[in-house]
C-alpha cells in the first residue's frame, strides 16, 4: 500500500525553494513556491493543476513566467494560492507582456489566482487568454479555518508565520489510505488498474452500494472490461488507514509565536521539508535575515514531532559545507543537540 503522494524538491538544497508533490496514481502534481523551476521537465509543469506560494520574494515567483511560458496553448486551467496582494501581482505578471494574438490560441488558458487573506477569508480572479488575461472578479473564495484546498482525497492547509511579512506556512494531507487485499483480486480473476482507484475514491467518499463501477483490465490474454456496483467490490479492501501528512515549511523567524503556529497545524507531521539557512553559529546573521538555522530547524521538527525531516534552503555561504547544516539540524531534531531544549525567543 503506497501513499497517494510523491514529494521532492525542485532544486537542491542551495538552490531556490520549491517543493513538487506528485501524485502516484494520476497523471498530476502539484507545487509549493515557484521560483527556478527549470529543472522541471515540460511534462511535469504540464501535470500541474495547482501553484502554492509562500511569499513572492524573487526566489520564490521568478518562475511564473516560464511556467506561463510552457502551458500557455497547452493547458486550460492552471489554479494559484498566495499571501497579501497576490491577485495585483498576477496582474502586474500578466500586463507586463503583449498578448494582440494570444486570444486565438486553440487551447484557452484560465489562470484562477486565489489570495488569502491575513484574516481569514480571500478573494479570487480569473485571467484568460481568450480575453487577452484582463482581469476579471472570481467567484467568492471562502475558506473554512486553515483549510485552502479540499478535495475528496486530499486537502492543503496553510496558516501565516512571520518573515517580517506574511509567509504561508503550507501541510498537504492525504485524507484516507485504502489497502487493497491483492489475494481477493486474483480470486475474482482481474488485475489492478485505473478502476481501483475509482473504487478507492467510491469507499472513500461514501458511494452507495449500487454506484457502477467499470472495471477495466489487461493480463496476458488481452484487454477486458465489466461493470460491477461498489457493494459488490467493496470486500476487496482490506483496510482503510490515516493518511500521509506533509509539511512545508520556508522563510520565518524563529519565534514563539511562529512555532505555535506550526504546531497547530502540522504537529506530529510524517515528513516535514523545512528551512535550514544558516548554522547556528551564524544565528545573529539567522535573526537579522528572519530566517532559521539548521539547529532551529532542526528544534522545530522535534517539537512538531515529525517523523522525517528534509532541510533545505541552505545559504551559499556553507557551499561545499552541506554536511555541517544537515548534522546540526539532525541533532537537534533527534535530542542529542547540547541546546536540544532550546526555547525560541519572543
Amino acid at each position: 500500500m503506497h501513499a497517494l503522494f510523491d514529494p521532492r524538491l525542485v532544486n537542491d538544497a542551495f538552490g531556490d525553494p520549491g517543493l513538487y508533490v506528485d501524485f502516484r496514481d494520476e497523471r498530476r502534481a502539484l507545487l509549493f513556491d515557484l521560483g527556478d523551476i527549470t529543472r522541471l521537465l515540460p511534462r511535469q509543469l504540464m501535470r500541474l493543476s495547482h501553484v502554492f506560494v509562500t511569499h513572492t520574494h524573487m526566489d520564490h515567483f521568478c518562475g511564473f513566467d516560464h511556467l506561463l511560458r510552457v502551458i500557455l496553448g497547452r493547458k486550460a486551467c492552471i489554479v494559484m494560492f498566495g499571501g497579501p496582494d497576490f491577485l495585483d501581482q498576477i496582474e502586474h505578471k500578466l500586463r507586463a507582456y503583449t498578448w494582440n494574438v494570444v486570444h486565438r490560441y486553440e487551447v484557452e488558458l484560465v489562470i484562477d489566482a486565489r489570495e488569502l487573506g491575513v484574516g481569514g477569508g480571500g478573494q479570487r480572479a480569473l485571467f484568460s487568454s481568450r480575453r487577452r488575461f484582463a482581469r476579471e472578479a472570481g467567484a467568492s473564495f471562502g475558506r473554512s479555518d486553515d483549510v485552502v484546498h479540499d478535495e475528496a482525497t486530499f486537502r492543503v492547509r496553510g496558516r501565516f508565520v512571520d518573515h517580517d511579512i506574511p509567509c504561508v506556512a503550507y501541510v498537504i494531507e492525504e485524507k484516507a489510505r485504502v489497502k487493497v487485499a491483492k489475494d481477493r483480486l486474483e480470486a475474482q480473476g482481474v488485475s489492478a488498474g485505473a478502476w481501483l482507484r475509482e473504487l478507492k475514491h467510491a469507499v472513500l467518499t461514501g458511494a452507495p452500494d449500487e454506484a457502477p463501477i467499470q472495471v477495466l483490465w489487461r493480463d496476458r490474454h488481452g484487454e477486458h472490461a465489466m461493470t460491477r456496483q461498489v457493494g459488490e467490490l467493496r470486500h476487496l479492501i482490506l483496510a482503510i488507514v490515516p493518511g500521509q501528512r506533509i509539511g512545508y515549511v520556508t522563510d520565518l523567524r524563529y519565534t514563539e509565536s511562529n512555532v505555535e503556529t506550526l504546531s497547530h497545524l502540522m504537529h506530529d507531521v510524517d515528513l516535514l521539508f523545512i528551512e535550514s539557512v544558516f548554522l547556528d553559529e551564524d544565528k545573529a546573521h539567522g535573526l537579522r535575515k528572519n530566517h532559521l538555522t539548521a539547529r532551529q530547524a532542526g528544534l522545530i521538527a522535534r517539537r512538531l514531532g515529525a517523523r522525517a525531516v528534509v532541510p533545505f534552503h541552505f545559504s551559499p555561504r556553507y557551499e561545499g559545507r552541506s554536511a555541517a547544516l544537515i548534522a546540526e539540524m539532525q541533532a537537534a531534531w533527534s535530542g542529542t543537540s547540547a541546546l536540544a531544549g532550546q526555547r525560541p525567543n519572543l
